[in-house]
């Protein structure tokens, strides 16, 4: 088992360079974004890339369903952000070995599977294993298929070669081809360099992934930054981009430089099709719901304000432990997910 990937360089592109970036791209700060053009019931909707799909602007992040203590709780948060406007729920194979799926598949009997669009991830790196834990999470989640399966925790530079050539890509395009997933992507929160690997290994098999999930928040601005290196190449190829901890795990909000809604907005202000967000009470779902019904486009000054506040604190990675240690890898504390 190889160790997981230590960054190297803390070098990122300045400001003014990823400005330049992104107006190429599209995606200049300060600009209106037209991927969050629609509004219905005052939940924005966005393009999940090029697949015709809309997503709300805020997702339900499937993690924090497994560890309310009720799983009646539970069911009511997902049923609730779901009649709220809510259409994207975001869950994965090992999240709290299995019960959160579990408990999402229960939330979405009566007819609520109609009004998700429902993605999930695996670990697996082999075709058997990456098979088996898609067939789990059908069965758990009590649907025939997925809109979105992901390949969870890219966190290292061999896990790209891993997937492809380890066979676990062969069982998705099975899984898609029996119609058990709609839509392919894959996820990661380790360094901006590991994602552009797995982008790099699918070109050459010539294969587009369809959605990419990593970290985006007033932090990863500044460190590593997914942002910078790799939002601007997804957006350009129309993948979707999916940010997740935009409150760094609840650590961000610790470091007393931005709000939640604060921290909210900026990542709906990037180029994102969702932010998935933890929801483990009805007053967090509260929060996700009014920070969509209150986003508008950010201006230039109000980012570079915000950036500025939260430059000091963001410069050594301490508040996104999830790129600096092992502490968030779950593949690494069981590496036999991995197949």
């Amino acid at each position: 088992m190889s160790r997981p990937f230590e960054p190297k360089s803390r070098r990122d592109l300045t400001r003014r360079e990823f400005v330049k970036l992104s107006a190429a791209a599209g995606v200049a700060l300060g600009v209106a974004p037209a991927w969050a053009a629609e509004m219905k019931n005052e939940m924005p909707y966005r393009p999940l890339g090029r697949t015709g799909e809309k997503v709300s602007a805020i997702g339900l992040g499937g993690y924090h369903i497994g560890i309310q203590a009720d799983e009646a709780e539970s069911i009511r948060l997902v049923r609730t952000a779901l009649d709220r406007g809510i259409n994207f729920l975001d869950n994965c194979w090992d999240y709290n070995n299995g019960v959160s799926e579990v408990r999402m598949g229960k939330a979405l009997q009566d007819g609520y599977r109609a009004k998700a669009f429902l993605m999930s991830k695996i670990d697996g790196r082999t075709q058997a294993s990456a098979a088996r834990q898609i067939d789990e999470s059908l069965q758990r989640l009590q649907t025939d298929h997925v809109d979105l399966m992901q390949f969870h925790e890219i966190i290292r530079l061999e896990d790209a070669e891993r997937v492809f050539a380890g066979g676990a890509m062969a069982a998705m395009l099975a899984a898609k081809q029996a119609g058990k997933v709609r839509y392919i992507g894959f996820t990661g929160h380790k360094d901006p360099e590991i994602h552009l690997k797995m982008l790099s290994v699918a070109a050459a098999n010539k294969f587009q992934f369809d959605a990419v999930q990593m970290p985006l928040n007033v932090m990863d601005a500044h460190f590593h930054s997914f942002e910078q290196r790799v939002v601007p190449l997804l957006v350009n190829d129309g993948i979707g981009v999916l940010g997740m901890k935009s409150l760094g795990f609840g650590a961000i909000l610790h470091s007393q430089t931005a709000t939640a809604i604060e921290c909210l907005h900026y990542a709906m202000n990037l180029p994102t099709s969702t932010v998935i967000t933890g929801m483990d009470s009805m007053a967090r779902l509260e929060q996700a719901l009014e920070a969509a019904r209150t986003f508008k486009p950010l201006t230039t000054e109000a980012v570079a304000a915000l950036l500025a506040r939260t430059a000091a604190a963001a410069a050594d990675g301490k508040y996104e432990a999830f790129k600096t240690t092992t502490r968030f890898d779950g593949t690494t504390h069981n590496p036999q997910w991995l197949g």
